[in-house]
């Protein structure tokens, strides 16, 4: 029998539980603060990764960028990037190798750490607005999908978008629209509803990364793009070293949703 654990509440909270060796998905964790997706890699890299989001701002919203070797970040002052996500991925000229629940032992004084908005931080905003989000009413990690759309390459870097989906009840999705669309920071408005073969998705039963979800009875699939996407594209550039989140397992951050919506 699977063992639910009951969100935290507050961002200080979720992080010294999942230091303490939580391994867990974190959306629905500290509602109304925003999550981040992190990404890592050595300081001969780091300008490819920073041009990289400035010219795909949708999948790639960078929210902090940190000093070279700092494991800290201006979203959590005090927190440490190295303990203080549920898990991590490591990956070796663009292999996955690991997926431990700390970095300490790897982290290098030539790491730069770069700090992606992510969707989760728009789930209270579509709660708030009486917009169900599926993923959370069934306990499960978000889906995630590589679609055929290719990123504007940047230096080394070069993939495809990755997409999380939501199930979005079809008289609702103007609504999930509108609220996303108020908050590019972490990823913005959809970037498709409805039919996934538009995408490249032949079966959303199958996500590539996350849990598949279910879709109800007048349920739309609606896609947003996904922090991911700089994963998809180290796999497609092969970077030596890096670190990144395990797709779902984000940062928790001390800033607060609303800090990131606009009027």
């Amino acid at each position: 029998m699977t063992t639910v654990v009951p969100p935290a509440a507050s961002p200080a909270e979720s992080r010294a539980r999942y230091r303490a060796g939580l391994a867990v998905p974190s959306s629905g964790w500290a509602p109304g603060y925003t999550q981040a997706n992190l990404f890592v890699v050595p300081r001969a890299w780091a300008w490819d990764v920073l041009l990289f989001g400035q010219r795909n701002p949708q999948p790639v919203p960078l929210l902090d960028v940190t000093d070279e070797g700092s494991p800290h970040t201006v979203l959590a002052p005090g927190a440490d990037l190295r303990t203080d996500l549920p898990r991590y991925r490591v990956w070796r000229d663009g292999e996955l190798v690991d997926e431990p629940t700390d970095v300490v032992d790897l982290w290098s004084d030539d790491l730069v750490a770069f700090l992606i908005g992510c969707s989760f931080s728009f789930e209270t905003a579509l709660l708030e607005a009486g917009v169900p989000v599926r993923n959370i009413e069934q306990g499960r990690n978000v889906s995630m999908y590589r679609t055929n759309r290719p990123c504007r390459p940047a230096g080394r870097l070069s993939g495809p978008l990755v997409v999380s989906m939501r199930p979005v009840p079809g008289h609702l999705v103007p609504t999930a629209v509108q609220v996303t669309a108020r908050m590019p920071q972490v990823h913005g408005a959809p970037v498709h509803v409805g039919t996934p073969s538009a995408l490249g998705i032949e079966d959303l039963s199958r996500p590539d990364f996350g849990d598949p979800v279910d879709v109800e009875d007048g349920d739309v699939p609606v896609f947003w793009a996904c922090g991911v996407t700089p994963q998809a594209a180290l796999m497609a550039s092969r970077p030596p070293f890096a670190i990144t989140h395990a797709p779902g397992h984000m940062f928790v951050t001390d800033v607060p949703d609303a800090t990131y919506r606009q009027a």
